[in-house]
């Protein structure tokens, strides 16, 4: 189940031999590998989005940022492989060109359709390839593709992620799905990430637009894997109203429902991107409470999992328990050093403001699992937040060494 889990959504794929290399065991040769995908709803959409805060920015960001003004969505189309980033006026005009390529097929206006690129900066579209994927991908478009959709979107990823939830809504069953790509170049606010979530339910206008950042900031502004932000960071949110329920209003129990079902679907998708960081072998998960804020709590917990020490720590498997200490610290979050507590795989390691006799050889093991769990209580109030994010290794820099080539 993936971006068309949700009723009225469909998704076509394409080959247009974009996409520079593969990574993983299981390579497919460049132009036999999908990579360019059209998702379409059968209704116009309500629909919001965020993204990168990087000052360089791809045309297809700019492009998005414009049409989602008009609040006309019924389309997207996104392309892997090339970033279309940092290539001028051209970049511009074939962003707008694969908007108004897809939208030709589509029997819609250009503004109706969104775009995505991501992949290596610096180089230009190929476009008679992308004309011809578009014209394939419009011609198979199904609510059976979401996987293949999934796929398609992949860079360095080395599996498609996915997520989805149902829930009532007015009597109705509404649903929410989505797919995301994301491995590297991934660290708040947002990553190299592309992020699209649907869902049925009927909106009242505009309600998209207002949940897009809420839902960012509790999911993937919480995930990093390297320290670096893209030039292509999109999260974009759908809904087209066919479950048939009552248009749901903001600040009511139904919008409650409604934003935390996208937030599970998002911190699914988010979790799914540290566990799959580029040459990573193990998912850190950081669990900040006891904050003055849950703003505070996020930013302690994503000190700890942005820490190249702490990162390399559990790389190792070294159960040097300061580094984590270390980052609470400068994170800028306010704490109480003596009621901080510190756990890691469920062992204490740290309160009362001084280390704890404990089995270091324990925690060593629990560096070795391929899911760490740390918890720091930081003893003031009750905000509390996760971040994740995943071990430094040595494959890490050989595939960053060798992006290009």
């Amino acid at each position: 189940m993936a971006v068309t889990y949700a009723r009225g959504f469909r998704a076509g794929t394409a080959a247009c031999g974009i996409k520079a290399f593969t990574a993983g065991a299981n390579a497919i040769p460049t132009g036999q590998r999908d990579d360019l995908v059209v998702i379409q709803s059968s209704n116009l959409c309500d629909a919001g989005g965020v993204f990168t805060t990087n000052k360089i920015k791809s045309a297809s960001v700019v492009i998005d940022e414009l049409h989602l003004q008009h609040n006309r969505v019924q389309a997207l189309v996104v392309i892997s492989g090339n970033a279309n980033a940092c290539t001028g006026a051209q970049g511009f005009k074939d962003a707008l060109q694969m908007a108004k390529l897809t939208a030709d097929k589509l029997d819609l206006d250009p503004d109706q359709v969104l775009v995505g690129t991501t992949g290596v900066i610096g180089r230009y579209l190929p476009m008679n390839a992308v004309k011809a994927g578009i014209t394939s991908a419009c011609a198979t478009l199904s609510p059976e593709h979401g996987l293949e959709a999934a796929r398609a979107i992949m860079t360095t990823d080395t599996v498609p992620k996915t997520a989805h939830t149902e829930i009532e809504i007015g009597g109705r069953t509404v649903r929410v799905g989505g797919m995301c790509k994301g491995s590297g170049m991934i660290h708040p606010n947002m990553a190299t990430m592309l992020a699209y979530i649907t869902t049925d339910a009927a909106v009242e206008p505009g309600l998209m637009a207002k949940l897009a950042r809420p839902v960012a900031d509790r999911s993937f502004n919480q995930v990093t894997i390297d320290g670096d932000s893209s030039t292509n960071d999109t999260f974009l949110l759908l809904a087209n109203g066919a479950a048939g329920n009552a248009a749901v209003r903001q600040g009511t129990s139904d919008a409650e429902a409604l934003e935390a079902a996208i937030v599970d679907v998002a911190r699914e998708l988010a979790r799914a991107i540290a566990r799959d960081g580029e040459g990573a072998t193990k998912m850190i998960a950081v669990r900040v409470q006891g904050a003055e804020s849950d703003q505070e709590a996020r930013t302690a917990a994503r000190a700890v999992a942005s820490s190249s020490l702490v990162k390399t720590a559990v790389h190792g498997g070294d159960p040097n328990w300061g580094r984590i200490v270390c980052a609470l610290g400068y994170s800028g979050a306010e704490l109480a050093l003596d009621r901080l507590h510190l756990s890691i795989g469920g062992l204490v390691v740290f309160e009362r403001g001084a280390g704890v006799d404990v089995d270091l050889s324990a925690v060593r093991r629990a560096f070795e699992q391929p899911e760490i769990e740390i918890v720091a209580t930081l003893g003031l109030a009750g905000g509390h937040a996760e971040a994740w994010g995943c071990d430094l290794s040595e494959e890490y820099v050989r595939i960053n060494a060798e992006y290009t080539t």
